[in-house]
């Protein structure tokens, strides 16, 4: 007889109440192509060579701050030794995909990573990671903001490009990211902890791209709503492609942090590796810019800060956990 078909994908929800497949903003338009119409290949992209210093160790931080206020972003070396990163990478599986059950050329974003395991809440033990983000708040007396972790698996697509800052328009919030992504703190430090580079689905910025008064690369318009870019000359869209001015492609260790602006727009390539990529992050601001969620502090939130440690718990201190089923 015929081999019984696979089994369908599993339903985000079953085992995960923020397991979500990556929002519909970041729905791709097409697959990126060569001009020959053949699929791209990155296998051969280098690293660039910039006229600037991008990479920084942990003892550097202020050079690592002044770039990231000047171009937009800056790489952190050596932040997480070999073991707090295979901690993290079972972490990041048991959110995204504890049954192993997704297919190939499928990703999950779990949008409350933090509150899923301890081991997630090893970083805020871990000294050089905590160093990092109060020397970006400027203060010690931080908060949780939000976390989330990423698995994207063999075949998965590319990220279209987009900005998570949502403070264009002083207007009412519509959904969770006008919320909690108004803010001028960076909004990316993620650990790519299985690497970035770009034909394993890395990370890719636009150099300088933060800045308030940016009108988009050379070639392209914003759309409507600044939260992405396409081709002059064409319909609008959110472009998905890699032909495009201050790029940066970004090659990183599994230990290593990347940090990129509020507003810096970024994508990232897909994965054409047989191997599956996992990212994670905890951002932080500071305490004394209180949000005023429009949603109640969820359940898994309240579980999450009821199991914390003693001395974690400072830093859920206004704390709002995240609805995604929340719109106005």
């Amino acid at each position: 007889p015929p081999p019984p078909p696979p089994p369908p994908p599993p339903d985000p929800q079953a085992h995960a109440p923020n397991l979500i497949p990556h929002p519909p903003f970041l729905t791709l338009v097409s697959k990126p192509l060569n001009p020959d119409g053949s699929p791209m290949d990155y296998a051969h992209t280098q690293k660039p060579d910039l006229p600037y210093l991008y990479e920084f160790p942990i003892d550097h931080l202020e050079a690592a701050i002044a770039c990231t206020d000047k171009h937009g972003f800056a790489i952190i070396q050596d932040v997480l030794p070999d073991d707090l990163v295979a901690e993290l990478r079972a972490s990041v599986i048991a959110a995204c995909d504890p049954d192993n059950a997704l297919a190939p050329g499928q990703s999950f974003t779990h949008t409350s990573w933090v509150e899923t395991s301890p081991k997630a809440w090893q970083l805020m033990d871990h000294e050089p990671f905590m160093r990092i983000h109060q020397a970006f708040t400027g203060t010690d007396q931080m908060t949780i903001n939000r976390s989330a972790c990423i698995l994207r698996n063999p075949g998965s697509q590319a990220v279209g490009w987009h900005t998570d800052w949502r403070g264009f328009a002083d207007t009412p919030p519509t959904n969770t990211g006008d919320v909690l992504n108004r803010g001028d703190w960076p909004s990316g430090k993620w650990f790519y902890i299985t690497g970035s580079r770009p034909v394993h689905g890395g990370l890719c910025i636009i150099e300088d791209s933060h800045v308030e008064d940016w009108e988009g690369p050379e070639g392209f318009n914003l759309t409507k709503d600044r939260g992405s870019f396409y081709p002059q000359g064409e319909e609008e869209h959110r472009y998905n492609g890699f032909d495009i001015p201050g790029l940066v492609p970004l090659f990183t260790d599994p230990g290593d942090m990347i940090v990129f602006a509020h507003r810096t727009y970024h994508g990232a390539f897909p994965n054409k590796t047989d191997e599956v990529r996992l990212s994670c992050a905890i951002g932080f601001r500071r305490k004394d810019h209180h949000i005023d969620a429009p949603w109640p502090l969820p359940e898994t939130s309240k579980q999450f800060i009821e199991a914390l440690p003693e001395h974690l718990k400072p830093y859920t201190e206004g704390y709002t956990g995240l609805d995604r089923n929340w719109r106005a």
